[in-house]
């Protein structure tokens, strides 16, 4: 019983971490199992068949097929050890270390050898011997071709065939079956090199796709900030320079006795509560997010995941023309779901719906390939923290965010906006955003401002 247990825990951890890998990391395990298997299937079919009928025929023959079995078999394993670092050697993150072929074409030697020892000593049928030529190099072969070019690769290969065909002819096997030797030669180098390569070559493409997409949003995060950064020092730049000037000015006519001290410390006063709230301004433009960019932002990343996508509604009543916070609550929503459909499940297809009724607007994210289990990973409520933030921010607005599964492996997030909403007040304090790890939430200071004093009558100096 705890044996079977053992066994139903190890395929839910399988289960699990193949569902853990994106789309790209299990292509990439499956090209990679594909090729390692490679070998092990013509060990059984082209090793070992002709073989079976020589280990009647005597202790020499019979000696010799084991040995070239157990032999072929090594082979097969350091070829599967040898794998992984092939492809990273043809993808270029690593040199693959020449010493980790010395073993495997010394078995390959000894294998060669073996093979022209039971054409000399064993009955082998005409089948069987192209057979074995068809196995005999494809384990050594599978990982070299990766590892020179192919002009190198064809060129061993055939000094390999030459000198393969020299040895059968000088153990007296008939020039049919040479003939029949060098066709099955040249059916596995070819074999190899177009099963191979390929493969190699379109998850080097696919990586780099990756890699370049997330160069690619590293760079816009890194402009985001530099924007941010520009937009902060063009509001405060000239405010603290002005502070500045006026403070010293303050300075000077205090110790002089000028009652005017007293109206430029009130007037430094009040540009610093108007720089105050101009970065309120700017930090609140910079946190909300705009309903038809996210709506487009999702549709581009989906797709670009091979995710089909259909948006209804966003061009008329209730998505262009609905208010402007009823757009940024509406925009989290969709940036967060759009998160969520790209972490969670193997979807193929999502559909977002607009809505507007009389009193809200609705917004409805639906997809397929949930997990029935925990289809946004989520802890508590199976919602997740983003959702739960979403709850939050669009309580404070008066709306409301329900989320769970809607049929055979769909799941449903639906939100309700009232038209009535509206940003909180600049000195309230706003809910927070849907990701702790994104963007904080809109909003403004906790600390409210005191009212403004009248201004000075003097001009401001420059």
């Amino acid at each position: 019983m705890k044996g079977l247990r053992g066994v139903i825990g190890r395929v839910r951890d399988w289960r699990r971490g193949w569902h853990e890998r994106s789309k790209l990391q299990r292509i990439d395990l499956y090209t990679r199992g594909t090729l390692a298997g490679l070998p092990w299937v013509f060990l059984v079919s082209w090793g070992l068949v002709p073989l079976l009928p020589v280990l009647g025929e005597g202790p020499v023959p019979t000696g010799l097929a084991v040995a070239f079995f157990a032999v072929n078999t090594a082979l097969c394993v350091l070829s599967n050890r040898d794998l992984g670092a092939a492809f990273a050697h043809h993808r270029g993150t690593e040199t693959f270390p020449v010493r980790r072929l010395r073993l495997p074409a010394a078995l390959l030697a000894l294998l060669t050898g073996l093979m022209v020892a039971l054409a000399a000593t064993a009955d082998l049928k005409d089948a069987g011997l192209a057979l074995l030529v068809l196995d005999l190099p494809l384990a050594f072969a599978i990982p070299y071709v990766l590892l020179v070019p192919i002009r190198t690769y064809l060129v061993h290969c055939a000094v390999y065939a030459a000198v393969l065909v020299g040895l059968l002819a000088a153990v007296g096997v008939p020039a049919g079956l040479l003939f029949g030797a060098v066709l099955s030669m040249l059916v596995a180098i070819l074999l190899v090199l177009s099963s191979v390569r390929p493969s190699a070559w379109s998850m080097s493409v696919m990586w780099q796709a990756e890699e370049a997409r997330d160069m690619q949003a590293r760079l816009a995060v890194a402009e985001e900030r530099l924007r941010f950064g520009r937009d902060m020092h063009d509001v405060l730049g000239r405010n603290l320079s002005v502070i500045a000037l006026k403070s010293e000015l303050a300075v000077e006519l205090a110790q002089r006795g000028n009652a005017a001290a007293v109206d430029q410390m009130v007037e430094v006063q009040r540009i610093a509560r108007a720089s105050q709230q101009e970065v309120r301004d700017v930090v609140r433009g910079y946190r909300e997010a705009d309903l038809p960019t996210e709506l487009m932002g999702a549709r581009g990343v989906l797709q670009a995941a091979g995710i089909s996508v259909t948006v209804e509604g966003a061009d008329g009543p209730a998505g262009i023309g609905a208010p402007a916070a009823v757009q940024a609550a509406l925009g989290w929503v969709v940036r967060e779901t759009a998160t969520n459909v790209l972490r969670h499940g193997d979807p193929t297809h999502c559909s977002i719906r607009l809505a507007r009724t009389r009193e809200a607007v609705v917004l409805e994210v639906e997809n397929d390939g949930a997990d029935a289990t925990d289809p946004l990973g989520g802890g508590d409520d199976g919602g997740g923290s983003g959702l739960a933030g979403l709850r939050e921010r669009l309580g404070a607005l008066g709306g409301t965010l329900t989320a769970g599964p809607a049929g055979d492996d769909l799941f449903r997030v639906t939100a309700t906006v009232p038209l009535t909403a509206s940003r909180p007040e600049p000195g309230g304090r706003a809910p927070s955003g849907p990701d702790p790890d994104g963007p904080p939430s809109s909003g403004g200071s906790p600390i409210a401002s005191p009212p403004s004093p009248a201004p000075s009558a003097l001009p401001e100096e420059r």
